[in-house]
């Protein structure tokens, strides 16, 4: 996400940052590219005016112009603007004083709708929520049947009732009795996942406006496609205009390059995005910080995130194994293999290396360089450490030539990966034996434990 934006940003603003003297001609040049780079990642024409007026106004003051640093002052006003653009201050969901809260997910077929409410109940159930979901769309062939296999494997129950034939009561009476459910037996939060049409129209919302006025939810979330750009905009302007919404959640972020229907979606509707989702599997729901994205565009990176990310994959009982491990001097492929997946459940390489700063210069690099992008390398790594047995993979020195090509052969690499691999790893266990010598065993403890 945001890949080409942040490259065009990147390069405008860092020629700014290489002038020791800005002008208001400086300023004005920048300004037209930074316009074109918005029109181009599709956002609204009338939002990009305002966005680069307000900067531009503020870039001319005489506090930027005579300071000691105008070029990183300028940048510093695109950030700021670019969070406020996309809401300030992160927005979290509201929650009922007395339980269940109700959550009313809406949204047109095809934006992901039902695996966000599984997303969701996946959120609540880590916070220690007990959850109910609703099946409220029974007239899309197998909804039901999807959310159900979602609750099965969230182990949430699904409050369904598949009346042949259902009629627009019969949908209302299904979410009103899903509430009632969640109210009798003591649950912490429900969630409705409405019916879709494959367009917006009149028979949609009045079904919308009949289940929000019979259940008053405390949430109304939008899920929105990200990829269909301007016209997320536009679907969410006319469902707040309808139905009323708390929120925005935008979906398959993790395929829009451009960043449109990010960038525009809280300036037209006025209505907050509270949730990202990056992706199909149940943990690819991101609460969204307008402040953290406006420095991932910049080229600045969200270290904050990726800690977060690092914080849920690896608990500190994990660190202090890995810790015995390494300090024991024992360091096998075995653990080589883990420590990848461990890194690969905070998310892809591309999704790692775009919070670190100066991210997309390294993703560059890796492209450029013959050794291939990282994600493809991981891969060929896990997939040689896979086709070793167990023993091998404990005892590396057993690892003659036969073995290496009866490995190379499963994993479909060849002998030479095979070595490039074992001469990878055993350069890391010589870095960690220096770690792990005298001093340094300590200062590896703290920032595992860290």
């Amino acid at each position: 996400m945001f890949d080409s934006l942040s490259e065009k940003f990147e390069k405008i603003l860092k020629k700014l940052r290489g002038h020791g003297v800005l002008t208001e001609q400086n300023i004005a040049e920048a300004l037209k590219e930074v316009r074109l780079a918005l029109l181009e990642a599709d956002v609204h024409f009338r939002i990009v005016k305002d966005f680069v007026d307000r900067v531009g106004q503020k870039a001319a003051g005489q506090d930027v112009l005579e300071s000691l640093t105008p070029g990183h002052q300028v940048v510093k006003l695109v950030w700021d603007e670019l969070r406020d653009l996309m809401g300030r201050e992160q927005a979290g969901l509201g929650f009922a004083p007395v339980p269940p809260t109700v959550i009313m997910v809406v949204g047109i077929q095809g934006a992901g709708k039902t695996t966000t409410c599984g997303k969701l109940a996946r959120v609540f159930k880590q916070q220690g929520k007990r959850v109910l979901l609703v099946a409220a769309d029974p007239r899309r062939p197998a909804a039901g049947d999807q959310l159900a296999s979602l609750g099965a494997d969230l182990e949430v129950p699904v409050h369904r009732s598949d009346r042949p034939g259902a009629t627009r009561a019969d949908v209302v009476r299904t979410c009103v009795e899903g509430v009632a459910r969640g109210h009798d037996q003591g649950y912490d939060v429900v969630v409705l996942d409405t019916g879709g049409r494959l367009h917006v129209d009149d028979e949609l919302m009045e079904e919308l406006e009949d289940i929000k006025r019979a259940v008053m939810p405390h949430e109304v979330l939008l899920v929105a496609d990200a990829m269909t750009g301007q016209d997320a905009v536009t679907m969410a302007e006319r469902f707040e205009q309808r139905v009323g919404l708390t929120g925005v959640i935008l979906t398959k972020v993790e395929g829009d390059a451009r960043g449109g229907a990010v960038l525009s979606i809280r300036a037209a509707t006025g209505k907050p995005i509270k949730f990202l989702g990056v992706g199909e599997k149940p943990d690819a729901l991101e609460a969204f910080h307008p402040d953290r994205m406006a420095s991932r565009i910049l080229g600045m990176g969200d270290v904050l995130s990726l800690i977060e990310k690092a914080q849920e994959a690896y608990s500190r009982e994990q660190a202090d194994v890995i810790q015995k491990t390494i300090t024991a001097k024992s360091l096998t492929l075995e653990d080589f293999r883990e420590q990848i997946a461990q890194v690969h459940r905070m998310g892809s390489m591309d999704q790692i290396l775009g919070m670190l700063p100066g991210g997309q210069r390294l993703k560059e690099m890796a492209a450029m360089s013959g050794d291939g992008m990282p994600e493809r390398e991981i891969r060929r790594t896990v997939a040689i450490i896979d086709s070793m047995t167990p023993r091998e993979r404990r005892d590396h020195t057993i690892l003659n030539g036969s073995r290496k090509k009866r490995i190379a052969r499963g994993s479909g690499t060849s002998v030479q990966d095979v070595n490039r691999l074992i001469k990878q790893f055993l350069a890391a266990r010589k870095m960690i034996k220096t770690l792990t010598d005298g001093g340094g065993r300590r200062q590896l403890g703290q920032l595992l434990r860290g």
